[in-house]
């Protein structure tokens, strides 16, 4: 399937690596210019790299999105090379969970301010140009949004504002040509898990197995991360055109909630 990404222009939070780069990878081989941002500048450079080498047209920028000058940068560097900006893309963001009398306040401030406010920060700076032509939003987030379980705050906190904002932010630019979506992951392959393997001393493969079992995936996997950054490219393209407002799971069925 043509996604009809030729041309277009999409900023990738926390595109350095896992998702976000996979996603990265994805947009240029269907034609898309793609501007990702990161924390990590060495990290970030090796992916640009990678993905300059199979032809893409890419704007690597080091950004932290809990600093909204940061962001302010970022898509003005993104007006400034393209003139455009036709989707955004909000992946920034890690794993934080704990019982919830060990969390103290900074800890709370520190989640939402970088997976809500995060998200809240760069689509508003770049809502000027994506209304110029239509657009999309795409915010990642986590199955925990929807289904939340015992020791799985803050981040459940922070992912179901996420889910709330998407609807909320849906309606108020449908009559933009804005569109708005949530993309719900579950137990998919990422930078994380591979550094988690690598602190353990075990193979990534055993780490995934054990967590599969331990959570009872029905489709009995990890997904894959080709699988997301599909679903994600088609999520932002045009072929897209009629889904807004929606929040699709993409957890191998683990998600007890639809």
């Amino acid at each position: 399937m043509d996604l009809e990404l030729d041309g277009s222009v999409v900023i990738v939070t926390g595109g350095s690596d896992g998702l976000g780069a996979a996603l990265a990878e994805r947009l240029v081989t269907e034609g898309a210019s793609v501007a990702i941002c990161a924390r990590g500048a060495e990290r970030l450079e090796a992916t640009a790299a990678h993905l300059t080498l199979l032809g893409g047209d890419v704007l690597a920028v080091p950004a932290d999105v809990t600093e909204p000058a940061a962001v302010e940068d970022l898509v003005a560097r993104v007006e400034q090379r393209w003139g455009r900006c036709d989707a955004v893309v909000n992946n920034a963001g890690t794993a934080a969970a704990s019982r919830f009398e060990k969390i103290t306040d900074e800890q709370w401030h520190d989640d939402l301010d970088l997976k809500l406010l995060g998200a809240t920060r760069t689509t508003r700076a770049a809502l000027p140009l994506l209304r110029r032509h239509g657009g999309a939003v795409l915010n990642v987030l986590a199955i925990a949004g929807k289904a939340p379980t015992g020791g799985s705050m803050p981040s459940s906190v922070s992912r179901a504002a996420g889910l709330a904002m998407t609807k909320a932010l849906a309606g108020e630019l449908a009559g933009d040509a804005v569109r708005v979506n949530a993309l719900l992951v579950g137990l998919i392959e990422s930078g994380q898990w591979r550094r988690r393997a690598e602190s353990r001393g075990v193979p990534v493969q055993q780490l995934h197995d054990e967590l599969v079992e331990l959570a009872g995936v029905p489709l009995g996997r990890f997904g894959r991360s080709e699988e997301f950054a599909d679903l994600a490219a088609f999520l932002v393209s045009p072929r897209a055109a009629y889904v807004t407002g929606t929040a699709i799971n993409l957890d191998g069925g683990l998600s007890p909630v639809t």
